[in-house]
């Protein structure tokens, strides 16, 4: 398994010191997160990848800017930034593409799924042309978003991938919150193409738990050779993200 940071957490600092905070920390592999940049803006993502390249990063995946439609009129943009993210991908020769279900949960069924088709039958389409891996995350319990659970996924995953070749991102903080650990791998671990990983609420690791060894056990088990990416939460000190690299990598080292 590869470990990899999402500069997520940095999104805040121009864009040179975000990639160049990556590298210090002594991180070799990324997940780009396009909270880190202007979606509208069309030539910041010459300037990621001229940073990527000079800081010697690989960029293991990226996360789509998102959003989390509640009306009809919203799928227009939903896909534009579907769009945009998979072009940021292409340029940074990510493989995968972490996506949210774009739709919000208040939506009920019969429109939720007219707008996830109108979304995903066009993003899909796109990510194929691309030759780019399009990766489902488990939402958080607070999330505005639908996609929280098995149940829900099913759902989705009904209704956008009739051909059963979506990913999947196990994101285990969200998880955790939800009880869902162990079912969302079971269900999906042939699907896997991502893991975020970090306490609960995003918070670091101090220290190994039980939670967090009993998943790297399971990963091993299902044979999982992916990246394991840490997102935590942008208050998260040097210190804490430092610490929470060791606790993880003396895991995947035993």
């Amino acid at each position: 398994m590869k470990l990899s940071l999402s500069n997520g957490i940095f999104y805040k600092h121009a864009l040179e010191e975000n990639i160049a905070k990556v590298k210090r920390l002594g991180f070799e592999n990324l997940e780009f997160n396009m909270k880190s940049v202007e979606v509208e803006d069309d030539v910041s993502v010459y300037v990621a990848k001229k940073l990527v390249d000079d800081c010697g990063l690989k960029c293991l995946t990226l996360h789509a800017a998102t959003l989390h439609v509640k009306d009809e009129v919203e799928v227009h943009r939903a896909v534009y930034y579907g769009k945009i993210s998979l072009e940021f991908a292409r340029r940074l020769s990510v493989p995968v593409m972490v996506v949210h279900s774009n739709v919000s949960r208040k939506l009920a069924e019969p429109q939720r799924s007219k707008v996830l088709e109108k979304i995903c039958d066009e993003l899909t389409l796109y990510a194929k042309k691309l030759n780019i891996k399009l990766a489902l995350e488990n939402l958080s319990y607070a999330s505005s978003g639908y996609g929280k659970n098995v149940a829900e996924l099913e759902e989705i995953l009904g209704i956008i991938d009739e051909e059963g070749t979506m990913g999947f991102t196990l994101d285990f903080c969200h998880a955790e919150a939800t009880g869902q650990t162990l079912s969302l791998l079971e269900k999906y671990h042939k699907r896997l193409c991502n893991v975020h990983m970090s306490n609960r609420a995003h918070r670091p690791f101090d220290s190994p738990t039980p939670s967090l060894c009993a998943l790297i056990m399971k990963l091993r088990e299902y044979g999982y050779a992916g990246p394991v990416t840490l997102e935590l939460s942008r208050k998260c000190t040097i210190k804490g993200i430092l610490k929470t690299k060791s606790v993880v990598e003396e895991i995947l080292n035993r």
